[in-house]
């Protein structure tokens, strides 16, 4: 992430300079978009400073969640970035600007070049982290965004229509909204402790009844603290004459080794003869 932050940075200033220099709408949209990853990066790296801050008696979890609200805040931006270049797309439509082909065309390689280093260095981390893939998708829209600046210049040398800069604008703000997606809905379903898309809970469940020793499972819960770190509860219910504590280990391993599911609170109810149910914790 400091190296993605590094590269921005540098192309940020050129993009900015450039587009103001030259009149590009695209070019400046372009810059805009990486000023918001030179804010999600830097975000980023707070919040994962924050993360690793060890839990209190209050916050027994930590702070693990900043992560969780980085990417939250990062897909907010993306939003309101694609809001602002499409409305000043449209209004370059009435709006007759001159462009210089030229100097945009060569920042808009610049500015692939960037995008493109900066995306290959965040794909080599954690892919499951929420907070790192925020920024990812950051720079891979903005890799795209530098096509379509590419795109813009390469019309208006050809034909003139200076009108194509405005189009490349709306196309890239097409391209930020949707990048946006996975950031919001992602966080919030950690927010509101949905189980993880990866697991079917239902199928988790059958499987813990297939354990043997066990009768039956209620009060299943699967929720996700922060990127990478699952958590369950569930009540398990051991037939009579089992073993309690070696059914319980048993179903411990199993969430650990087929769903990856290290950080359990199982409570082992007893049947009993008559119907009744004894509770005890384990």
């Amino acid at each position: 992430m400091l190296v993605a932050l590094a590269i921005n940075v540098v192309m940020l200033v050129a993009e900015a300079v450039g587009g103001f220099l030259t009149g590009s709408l695209a070019l400046l949209a372009d810059a805009g978009h990486v000023l918001s990853d030179v804010s999600a990066i830097t975000l980023g790296l707070i919040a994962a400073s924050i993360a690793a801050r060890a839990g209190s008696a209050r916050r027994t979890f930590g702070l693990q969640r900043a992560e969780v609200l980085a990417g939250l805040v990062n897909g907010l931006a993306l939003v309101a970035i694609s809001i602002w270049i499409a409305f000043e797309a449209i209004g370059r439509f009435s709006e007759s600007v001159e462009l210089d082909a030229v100097p945009v065309l060569a920042l808009g390689f610049f500015g692939l070049a960037g995008n493109v280093v900066a995306t290959i260095v965040l794909a080599r981390g954690e892919r499951g982290d929420i907070n790192l893939e925020g920024v990812l998708r950051h720079s891979a829209a903005d890799a795209l965004g530098s096509v379509g600046v590419i795109a813009s210049a390469l019309v208006i040398l050809a034909t003139g229509w200076e009108e194509a800069d405005a189009v490349a604008s709306l196309l890239i703000a097409a391209l930020v909204l949707a990048s946006s997606w996975r950031l919001i809905s992602e966080p919030l379903d950690v927010l509101m402790e949905a189980a993880p898309g990866s697991i079917d809970v239902d199928e988790l469940g059958a499987a813990l009844c297939r354990t043997e020793g066990v009768v039956a499972v209620h009060d299943l819960h699967v929720w996700t603290v922060t990127s990478g770190f699952i958590a369950l509860s569930a009540h398990v219910v051991v037939a009579q004459g089992a073993d309690r504590d070696l059914t319980r280990a048993s179903v411990a391993m199993l969430l650990r080794d087929e769903y990856g599911i290290e950080h359990t609170t199982l409570q082992m109810e007893d049947e009993e003869d008559d119907g009744l149910i004894t509770v005890e914790n384990a």
